[in-house]
């Protein structure tokens, strides 16, 4: 059974580096105007939005993710003019555009900021989170960054720690004050009256801290048995500076903003820890649109039984909340180097992207994914990433999903510039750039492109019911719709060949040319490596 959904229902959402997309400047930096630029060769791809990362005036210590001002364009980037161009020919393409907002931390140059660090009394003195030292002149609890470290740097001015999860250039808003909740929404509704279609939500789990400040407890599991270990942040179980209670009442409001627009989304992003709660807790009704965590940004394996096992948690039903699928984005290694997967098949992530485009909820194409593009081997000397710098070797940062887009093979710098970009672009890379796949039918980027574009003629692969049909670990058996109006995706998310008994699946009619290696034999379908089949309901 189909359901009317808004647009974001079952939509694909390309993600944009703007720092790596096109550099129409000379500068070596990609701006709006390069976007702008490539809207054509976004709508080809099939997709329904672009999600922008961010673009407001920063100091850029965070690459974007450190606000100085947010409703000014950063000058690296282009000017408010450049935002309306965009947004009207992405509009006029059938594309949505959604903006990243970061919420929970500005820049230390925050005019709000450097208001609030002067001293205790003036009008912001509590718009950030202040803390007096323990008597002995240590922090005022354990938290920990997640970038290293404490997560309170002191300030003289004040005599006082302030609160920062992420770089000390980044200190935490404190929304159990009213005034900056409302002024934070202000800056959200610039953007709506803009005339964007929605907010991408960075870490909004973060907003808010436990009043009392009191100690996270350690983590469970051994160090050695975390996700990330090569960072003291893993040893605690994050329980007092993120996921607190208030954040829903907050996340009510901003719901109410866009609600007050037509068609506006709100996509969050969950943190690694505690997702699965978080995601039924931050969804629905009132509350997020969509939502996505870390859970397949950073896996190294994603088989049938992977994908079964998450949608179960995170709920499938009508009712449940919706996610957003993601298997790569500018914080995570590239898919096609992380996942310990492929073999002989470097292109094996398109089969795993097209199952997720299969499943309940929305996809995020992170740029350069559709190419399957490694990632890229970035030098010391070359590195830019604070996080990598700060824990290198044993993490080499985020650079290295955040190189430039390869345009032309026989380009300098790929097409990417003009002149040398921030980042190098590895030869791998410029052997897979747009150029050379648009030309080989074959390629990464014309099989997600003919999925894509044929997916977007099946309303029941956005909109209808989904049930999983029982199948081996490295099998993904999905319906949706009913045997009515349903269609039957079949995955093979293994090396390996692989079959199905017919009499095991209700598969009715094939719906073939979609680039993916499957065929019917006697009374078995049989799958290639990384292949797929689709069919209606018998």
């Amino acid at each position: 059974m189909t359901h009317r959904h808004s647009w974001w229902h079952g939509a694909v959402i390309y993600q944009i580096y703007p720092r790596s997309f096109r550099d129409t400047s000379a500068d070596g930096i990609g701006d709006l105007p390069g976007i702008t630029g490539e809207l054509d060769y976004i709508a080809n791809l099939g997709v329904d939005a672009i999600w922008i990362s961010p673009f407001q005036k920063s100091p850029m210590k965070d690459f974007g993710y450190d606000v100085e001002d947010y409703v000014a364009v950063d000058p690296l980037f282009g000017t408010l003019d450049d935002v309306r161009t965009l947004i009207e020919e992405a509009h006029r393409r059938g594309l949505k555009v959604l903006m990243d907002q970061v919420l929970s931390h500005t820049s230390s140059q925050h005019a709000w900021f450097r208001e609030s660090r002067a001293s205790r009394s003036n009008p912001k003195a509590d718009w950030y989170v202040w803390a007096d030292p323990r008597p002995d002149g240590t922090p005022p609890n354990n938290w920990l960054s997640v970038f290293g470290g404490p997560s309170w740097h002191w300030e003289p001015r004040r005599d006082q720690y302030y609160l920062h999860n992420f770089l000390t250039d980044q200190p935490d808003l404190n929304y159990h004050n009213a005034e900056v909740q409302d002024a934070v929404l202000d800056a959200c509704r610039f953007w709506l009256d803009l005339g964007v279609d929605g907010f991408r939500l960075d870490v909004c789990a973060f907003y808010f801290h436990d009043a009392q400040l009191r100690d996270n407890p350690p983590a469970e599991t051994s160090p050695l048995g975390r996700h990330f270990n090569f960072n003291p942040y893993s040893f605690q179980r994050h329980i007092r500076d993120i996921g607190q209670e208030e954040n829903l009442a907050f996340l009510a409001r901003l719901r109410a903003l866009a609600d007050e627009y037509d068609d506006r989304v709100l996509l969050g992003e969950l943190n690694e820890s505690d997702g699965v709660r978080l995601h039924k807790d931050y969804t629905g009704p009132g509350r997020l649109h969509l939502a996505y965590g870390y859970w397949l940004l950073g896996a190294q394996h994603v088989d049938g039984e992977t994908l079964r096992a998450l949608a179960g948690e995170l709920g499938h039903r009508t009712g449940d909340g919706l996610p957003c699928w993601s298997l790569d984005n500018h914080d995570f290694m590239r898919a096609a180097s992380r996942l310990r997967q492929g073999g002989d098949h470097p292109d094996f992530t398109i089969t795993l992207l097209a199952a997720l485009a299969c499943l309940r909820g929305a996809l995020c194409l992170y740029q350069g994914s559709e190419l399957g593009l490694p990632e890229a081997d970035v030098p010391f000397e070359r590195l830019l990433d604070p996080y990598g710098r700060e824990f290198y070797p044993t993490f080499k940062g985020r650079d290295g999903a955040r190189t430039p887009m390869p345009w032309r093979h026989d380009a300098d710098h790929c097409g990417f510039s003009d002149v040398e970009p921030w980042l190098p672009i590895p030869e791998d890379h410029r052997r897979r750039s747009v150029d050379l796949q648009e030309h080989e039918p074959g390629s990464a980027l014309n099989r997600l492109r003919r999925f894509l574009e044929w997916r977007k003629e099946q309303p029941v692969l956005r909109n209808g019911d989904l049930v999983f049909h029982p199948a081996s670990r490295e099998l993904l058996v999905v319906q949706r719709g009913s045997s009515d109006d349903g269609i039957l995706c079949v995955f093979n998310l293994s090396d390996t060949a692989r079959e199905i008994a017919l009499a095991a699946v209700p598969l009715g009619e094939d719906l073939t040319g979609h680039g993916f290696g499957s065929a019917r034999r006697g009374d078995a379908l049989h799958l290639q490596p990384w292949g797929a089949h689709f069919g209606t309901v018998a």
